[in-house]
């Protein structure tokens, strides 16, 4: 029999893979996202030179069907700052949600991680969408430990299928070195969702063989993530972005490393 964490976790996973459901363009889904903005902050990270523009025409076809570097690029920093935003704001209310200990160590390098991908796409050039979000149970999401992690395995979710996407969209672009980088992160972010099971005390907390793909291109990610209530801020339920610092020393390899490649 499942427990009410584990019912609360296939109730969100299955609110989400509803949302892919719905269809349209994909340029109505980068103007549907695009509901707010930031000023860019100044970020440099040296691997991020390697990035080209480019843009990818779907076996699809029809209108919005064209996919640009600078798309991915631009939901990619978005969906980082709602990652930012969201450890943040569980890591404040930590005492609420009775995370300690290794748990919160694990947020707490979770935050860092997700940061530092972050600056990694603003550095090659991504424009937020919006640096301003909702959940979908609102200010509850970080009073309940069911629900906070209920949504962080909603978000780590959708983050794996986007940068998994992005794999295979930047390997058709013929940039083998962003689809290896796009994998690198999509690694990270499927270590989030295990730990974040972890704290849950969902068991096992490594329970996919294969990490699934929810999306068929990464610029399916704003409209998913809107539905399923990530984008409609309103008061009491507006929480925007704030970068924090990633001086942490239990992170390691903060650039991209590849042996046989520049990594500087």
């Amino acid at each position: 029999m499942k427990t009410s964490d584990e019912k609360s976790n296939d109730g969100a996973m299955q609110e989400l893979l509803a949302s892919f459901s719905v269809r349209r363009s994909r340029r109505s889904l980068l103007k549907g996202a695009a509901i707010g903005g930031a000023a860019s902050m100044a970020a440099a990270v040296g691997a991020a030179g390697i990035l080209l523009p480019s843009k990818l025409a779907h076996a699809s076809g029809g209108e919005g069907a064209e996919v640009t570097m600078q798309q991915i690029f631009d939901i990619a920093v978005t969906a980082e700052r709602l990652a930012v935003t969201t450890y943040s704001q569980g890591i404040a209310a930590a005492d609420e949600l009775g995370i300690s200990g290794n748990n919160l160590m694990y947020l707490k390098a979770a935050l860092v991680e997700e940061q530092i991908h972050e600056l990694f796409f603003e550095a090659a050039g991504g424009k937020p969408l919006t640096s301003t979000f909702s959940y979908p149970h609102g200010e509850d999401t970080f009073d309940r430990l069911d629900l906070f992690i209920a949504t962080q395995q909603q978000l780590e979710g959708v983050f794996d299928s986007a940068f998994l996407a992005a794999v295979k969209e930047f390997a058709l672009m013929g940039q083998p070195r962003l689809a290896q980088i796009a994998a690198q992160i999509a690694c990270i972010e499927s270590e989030h969702r295990a730990l974040g099971r972890d704290i849950g005390g969902l068991v096992p907390a490594d329970n996919w063989a294969y990490a699934p793909v929810f999306l068929e291109s990464v610029s399916d990610a704003p409209a998913a993530v809107a539905a399923a209530g990530y984008l409609s801020p309103v008061s009491g339920n507006s929480f925007t972005y704030k970068q924090v610092s990633t001086d942490f020393s239990g992170v390691e390899f903060k650039t991209p490393f590849t042996v046989g490649e520049d990594n500087d």
